[in-house]
């Protein structure tokens, strides 16, 4: 056994388990009760991006609703009904590096996509301190934890697109990923191009695993692509040699390579991934408060704040807000 494949093992050991074993008060990781998604189900997904994508009539990045005015709890409004609940419930990613992981070090969650919950929190409470149940979801569990209404809101590096739309509402774009390729160091492949025949490794029920189904005109269920519960699972797989690459967005890779700096990211962005806050239809009072808050986090620096210490010290200008109404 290597001691990066200890280290890594440690990072699963410390987070992926987490779900099992911090469950029940406020501000903790409880386990999700929707389901984990199937081959059949990835198959199906797959077929419906697909299907989305060449009969879509819709701008993901201008899709969403625009604020009514600054971030108020209004009476009557599901901001009031979360406030008088007592905390918000969000689901989220405790896996990815720099997103949404569980540090094993303090037992807290962290990073940008739980920036982005503290935020919505604070505007409902005041101080997001033990104001916030958080769910571990999986990326297949995104749509089912929002539509089955387990959750008030999903920040999971959530791409937008037009089938998703059908299914759920979305804020307005947070940030901006592309999907590109990480492969071990001593790989010879410079781009996906290279890697025909061979193992790909994406998330299951992600954008990422559709559009390499499409790239490579197979069936998602089948090899060569293999689809993993979580990101930081490819990364396993990897290091275990049962795969050639990982192809998702290139924030999650570079948070991977960051975990073992014996990997590389290879070819040009393969498609745009613009993220965006999942909430129910059933709201559109929260989505519309929920996009107040980011234009004022655009607005204030709080976005900028946040980027600088989770993904780069080059910051660009946050996603200008599009929106349909």
């Amino acid at each position: 056994m290597t001691a990066r494949w200890r280290r890594c093992r440690l990072l699963i050991s410390a987070v992926g388990g987490a779900a099992a074993l911090f469950c029940g008060p406020v501000g903790a990781v409880t386990p999700p009760s929707v389901p984990a998604a199937s081959n059949p189900a990835l198959a199906r997904l797959t077929a419906q991006f697909k299907l989305a994508s060449h009969t879509a009539k819709c701008d993901p990045t201008a899709s969403s609703l625009r604020p009514s005015g600054p971030p108020a709890v209004t009476p009557g409004s599901y901001m009031a009904r979360i406030k008088k609940r007592g905390y918000l419930i969000a689901g989220v990613d405790q896996t990815s590096y720099h997103f949404g992981y569980l540090n094993p070090l303090n037992g807290q969650l962290e990073g940008f996509d739980i920036d982005m919950v503290r935020a919505v929190a604070a505007a409902i409470f005041g101080n997001p301190k033990n104001r916030i149940r958080f769910v571990a979801i999986s990326n297949g569990q995104r749509m089912w934890a929002v539509r089955s209404r387990e959750v008030d809101i999903v920040a999971h590096t959530d791409t937008i697109n037009c089938y998703r739309l059908t299914r759920v509402a979305f804020s307005t774009v947070y940030l901006v990923a592309a999907q590109r390729v990480l492969v071990p160091l001593s790989s010879s492949a410079k781009s996906l191009n290279n890697l025909w025949g061979q193992k790909v490794c994406a998330t299951a029920g992600s954008t990422s695993l559709s559009f390499l189904a499409d790239y490579f005109g197979l069936p998602a269920e089948v090899s060569p692509l293999v689809g993993a519960p979580q990101s930081i699972d490819c990364l396993v797989l990897l290091q275990e040699g049962k795969v050639a690459a990982i192809s998702t967005d290139d924030t999650i890779l570079a948070a991977l390579k960051a975990q073992d700096p014996e990997t590389k990211i290879i070819g040009p962005p393969l498609n745009s991934q613009p993220y965006g806050l999942a909430i129910s239809l059933k709201h559109p009072d929260f989505v519309r408060f929920v996009n107040a808050v980011l234009a004022k986090m655009r607005a204030d620096g709080q976005w900028a704040a946040s980027y600088r210490h989770w993904i780069g010290t080059r910051v660009p200008a946050p996603p200008p807000a599009h929106y349909r109404d």
